[in-house]
This record gives structure tokens, C-alpha cells and sequence, in this order.
């Protein structure tokens, strides 16, 4: 065989396993998200009696011992509150940006008609007090450095466990960088359900190319079939972790899930 096969031939090897490599992570420090039910957004009700997000949903997770996973960004003035959509139209029924509005404001409006409303995630933090392992997704925008940085100090004043993730490799690799002291994760999803423009960019997302630049410590997937360079990443090293679950089966093939509207294990036996 020719040299140049050779090296073209290790290259299509050796350049995949580059890009999609996790960052490393002791086996103590990954013990706590592990094994582990984390709520999603909280334990939020279907009828939405307990909205998603709100500090009721947190103290019903915190109570039963779940874990927890949360979204949070800015508001208009620079607080960071929890809140998953970009717009406040589903959970509030108001027609603007999170973004758009102050925290003063946010916190006027009620969740799902209930009495809860936009909590900061200081408050947050206080409802759980360290009572279950946390995962914090930031969402990306316009302001990602300022959330990041913002995001950082809340934490590492925070006496529990948590790690962080985002569909936004960036933020991720920031957190490489700036905030290695937390386990960091990138959320991803088959490339249909992307909104790029771009079919090639959605690919790359949906495959965690980006990893290269992140190299995160789990990988948190779409429940459903997992393309054979994430499930690369994950033998690699990576924790599987599984959103959103809505049956207890999805334990079997995840080393912790995201669940919602059921009441699984707190934990179920990971080693």
C-alpha cells in the first residue's frame, strides 16, 4: 500500500475519534450525576397545576430526592432567571422575548395561570439547598459571555452538586476554560430538529463534531437512536445521559435520564 493511502487511511480513523472525544472526568467526580432520575425542569405536572420551572416544581423534586435539571438566561436588566423558552408566549401568554423584560417584570407574570411565577435561580438554589444533583442547561443568545460569567459566580457559591450543558458548543468550551471545576455537557438531537439554515451545520451539531472544542464530559441525546459518532463519544468515555423520558425503560440504555409526568428510581444502580 502506498504511503499516502496510509495516511489517508488513519486519518479517516484517527480525525472522527478526534473531534468527538469527551474531555476527562474522574470516576469521583462524575459520581453524582450518575445513575441518577434528574426531573426535568422540575417535577412539573402534566395539567400544569405545578408549572415547569417554578420553585414549587423544585421543592417537590428536591422532597423526593430526584435530581434536577433546569434552563435559565438572562432578563432585559442582567438577571439570570429559570425560564426554558426563548418567548414568553407558552408558559406565560405574553407575546415578547424573555430577553425583552426586566426581572421586575418577569416576576409579575404568572406561570400557566398558577400562582407561581419566573423564578431568579438564586432563588432557585435556596428552594433546593443541595437536596439532589442539579444540571444546569444555559440557553444561547445574544449575551452568552455575560451569561456564562454570571451563571459561574452563582455557582461556585453554591454548596451542592451541579454541572452544567447546552445545545451551544460554545458555551461549553467556555465553561472548559473558565469553569473546569464543574462536569460540562453537550445537549444534542438528530440533525431534522435543528433550525439552521444550514444542513451541514445541523449535521455537525447533531453528531457532536464540536466536541473538539467543548470536549465534554457526558453527552445528553434526544431519547431515541443515537448516531454512531456520539455513541463513539460515549464509549470513549462520555456519560450518556437521555431527555426527555417518559418511561423507566429508558434506564436501561442511559447512564442517567431526564425525565417527566412519571415517578421513576431516584437512582438505579449505576456504577
Amino acid at each position: 500500500m502506498k504511503r499516502s493511502s496510509l495516511i489517508f487511511a488513519a486519518s479517516a480513523v484517527l480525525l472522527p475519534v478526534l473531534a468527538v472525544a469527551p474531555g476527562c472526568a474522574s470516576k469521583k467526580k462524575k459520581a453524582p450525576f450518575t445513575g441518577v432520575n434528574f426531573a426535568h425542569r422540575g417535577l412539573h405536572t402534566r395539567d400544569k397545576s405545578v408549572p415547569e420551572n417554578s420553585l414549587r416544581a423544585f421543592e417537590l423534586a428536591a422532597s423526593a430526592g430526584y435530581g434536577m435539571e433546569l434552563d435559565v438566561q438572562l432578563s432585559l436588566d442582567g438577571q439570570v432567571v429559570v425560564f426554558h423558552d426563548d418567548t414568553l408566549d407558552r408558559v406565560c401568554g405574553v407575546h415578547a422575548a424573555v430577553c425583552e423584560k426586566s426581572y421586575e417584570e418577569l416576576h409579575a407574570m404568572s406561570l400557566c395561570g398558577s400562582t407561581e411565577t419566573v423564578p431568579l435561580f438564586t432563588d432557585v438554589l435556596k428552594v433546593i439547598d443541595g437536596r439532589g444533583p442539579l444540571i444546569v442547561e444555559l440557553k444561547t443568545g445574544k449575551r452568552n459571555r455575560e451569561l456564562c460569567e454570571k451563571t459561574l459566580k452563582i455557582l461556585r457559591s453554591y454548596k451542592g452538586d451541579v454541572c452544567i450543558e447546552s445545545f451551544d458548543p460554545t458555551i461549553v468550551e467556555w465553561f472548559r476554560f473558565h469553569g473546569r471545576e464543574f462536569v460540562r455537557g453537550q445537549l444534542a438531537m438528530g440533525a431534522d430538529k435543528y433550525m439552521f439554515k444550514s444542513k451541514l451545520l445541523a449535521w455537525c451539531c447533531s453528531h457532536t463534531i464540536f466536541n473538539f472544542l467543548a470536549r465534554p464530559q457526558f453527552i445528553a441525546y434526544d431519547i431515541g437512536a443515537m448516531p454512531p459518532l456520539v455513541s463513539l463519544s460515549c464509549a470513549l468515555g462520555a456519560l450518556k445521559v437521555g431527555w426527555t423520558s417518559h418511561d423507566p425503560v429508558s434506564e436501561n440504555y442511559n447512564d442517567s435520564v431526564i425525565f417527566e409526568f412519571y415517578k421513576p428510581r431516584r437512582k438505579y444502580g449505576k456504577k
